[in-house]
């Protein structure tokens, strides 16, 4: 009974900071630093610094991936977020959101690779 109740809690210790983890969807060509260092999993203070500098030198993201651009910023940290990334006003966000599962689907490649 004992070992139980520590592997249940256990198992909930592990879990439960993967869920406080979570990204918020943000629109990153709006939020400040903070904004952005409180809704992006793995990007803290000084990353979400960086973001905001490289939107005032450059101009807007048009796509996620131009994270990349960000020092610090790679691609597992925009793939941990990327339903999290919001680039335009709420309208746009909420229509790429909607579009992303069906373009998934179709961008898929068979098991034979076609």
């Amino acid at each position: 009974m004992f070992n139980k109740l520590v592997a249940v809690a256990l198992t909930l210790a592990l879990a439960v900071p993967g869920l406080l983890l979570a990204a918020t969807p943000v629109n990153i060509n709006h939020a400040d630093a903070a904004t952005i260092a409180k809704s992006l999993d793995g990007v803290g203070q000084s990353k979400a610094e960086a973001i905001v500098a490289w939107r005032e030198a450059n101009g807007p993201f048009k796509k996620a991936d131009d994270l990349n651009h960000v020092k610090g910023i790679g691609k597992a940290t925009i793939e941990r977020n990327r339903s999290a990334i919001l680039l335009g006003d709420a309208a746009d966000d909420a229509v790429a959101k909607a579009d992303a599962p069906a373009k998934a689907m179709h961008s898929k490649k068979t098991p034979t690779g076609e």
